[in-house]
């Protein structure tokens, strides 16, 4: 193998703030999941792969990630009291929300019963 750096990997989930969450969710034109996480928080970064995967598996939703450190004025907004916490955001419905880390097949079950 030659000494070249591999191409970094996109990454199939997207960052989202204050600036853009409501284009990048409240007006999305399908459901989408936002991940409510922080740095310093391990079972944030454990499900953070599973995340990555079902965003790259489906087209069904899309994945944003809110950093709550960066964005708190969001997590308060939608009343994140711990994380991670997970939101489905159907268009037009009242969020639907999964709090504390879960396998990946148990955030897709809960994807797939509440994605509209």
């Amino acid at each position: 193998m030659s000494g070249l750096a591999a191409p970094e990997c996109p990454m199939a989930t997207k960052k989202t703030d204050n600036a853009s969450f409501q284009t990048d969710v409240l007006q999305a034109g399908k459901p989408v999941v936002v991940d409510f996480w922080a740095e310093w928080c391990g079972p944030c970064k454990m499900i953070a792969p599973s995340l990555e995967e079902i965003s790259e598996e489906t087209d069904k939703v899309d994945i944003v990630k809110v950093n709550i450190d960066e964005n708190p004025d969001l997590a308060a907004q939608f009343g994140v009291r711990s994380i991670p916490t997970l939101m489905l955001f159907n268009p037009g419905q009242e969020p639907v929300v999964k709090v504390g880390a879960a396998a990946k097949s148990q955030i897709l079950a809960w994807i797939n019963s509440n994605a509209a």
